[in-house]
C-alpha cells in the first residue's frame, strides 16, 4: 500500500480524498483486494478521518470499495456486469448529447476540442497513459459543456468507474492510444460539419470499443475480476 497519495481535484477535502482514492484504484495503485481503513486513508492523505469516511461512502456507491462483515473495507474487484451496464447507459446519454452539440456547438467550443486533441497526441507520443485518460475524460466533458448540460456529466461520472478501470488496463496493448484519438477526431469532424448523424455514429463506435477489450483483459487478468454467474 502506498504511503502517500496526492489529493485529487479541487473543492472540499472529502471530494479531493475521493478523487485521489478513485484515481489510485482505477490505475491499479490500489489493486483489487487491498484492505483499507479510515486510519490508512488518513495517513496517506494527511487529513482527519472524517473526509476519508465521506470518500469511502462515495466509493462504495461507485462500486470501487466494498464493506465485508468482520473483514473491513477492501478495494472491489471489477464487475463485468457493471462495466457493460455503465457503458450502455453512457452511450445513451452521450449519443443524445453529441447530437445536440452538433446542432449548437460554437467556434470557441470547437477550438477547445482541437486543443484537447493536440494534447492527446502529445500524451500518446510520451506514452503517458494516465495523462491520456485524464484528457479523454476532459474531451467528453467538453462536449457536454458545449451544450451547457453538466448534470449529464454527473450522471455519467457516477456510473463509469468500472469502465475507467478496464480502459486503463486496455492501454496500450488492446486499445492503442492513436486509435482512440482517431475516434475522437471522427467525433469532432461530425461536430464541425454540424452532421448530427455522423457525430452520433462516431460517438457510439468510440464508446463500444470497450466491449472488444473487456473479454481479452478478463482472460489475461482473471484475478482482477469478480466471479459472476
Amino acid at each position: 500500500m502506498p504511503d502517500h497519495i496526492p489529493l485529487g481535484g479541487e473543492g472540499p477535502i472529502g471530494r479531493q480524498v475521493y478523487e485521489g482514492l478513485r484515481q489510485a484504484i482505477i490505475t491499479g495503485l490500489l489493486p483489487p483486494g487491498t484492505a483499507l481503513s479510515e486510519k490508512d486513508g488518513s495517513g496517506m492523505f494527511g487529513v482527519s478521518r472524517q473526509p476519508v469516511r465521506e470518500a469511502f461512502i462515495k466509493l462504495v456507491e461507485a462500486g470501487l470499495l466494498q464493506v465485508l462483515p468482520q473483514r473491513g473495507t477492501r478495494v472491489r474487484k471489477i464487475s463485468r456486469r457493471q462495466v457493460e451496464q455503465g457503458r450502455f447507459i453512457r452511450e445513451a446519454v452521450e449519443a443524445a448529447v453529441v447530437r445536440l452539440a452538433a446542432e449548437n456547438i460554437d467556434a470557441a467550443a470547437l477550438q477547445r476540442l482541437d486543443r484537447s486533441l493536440a494534447a492527446q497526441h502529445d500524451a500518446a507520443r510520451r506514452h503517458d497513459h494516465a495523462g491520456f485518460l485524464a484528457l479523454d475524460e476532459g474531451f467528453h466533458r467538453l462536449i457536454i459543456e458545449a451544450i451547457d448540460c453538466l448534470p449529464a456529466w454527473s450522471t455519467i461520472e457516477n456510473m463509469k468507474a468500472q469502465m475507467d478501470r478496464v480502459r486503463y488496463l486496455s492501454l496500450p496493448d488492446v486499445s492503442p492510444l492513436e486509435m482512440l484519438i482517431a475516434q475522437h477526431e471522427e467525433i469532432v469532424a461530425g461536430l464541425r460539419a454540424r452532421d448530427a448523424d455522423a457525430a452520433e455514429a462516431a460517438m457510439r463506435r468510440h464508446l463500444r470499443e470497450i466491449l472488444s477489450s473487456l473479454g481479452p483483459i478478463a482472460e489475461r487478468r482473471p484475478e482482477l475480476f469478480e466471479l459472476e454467474g
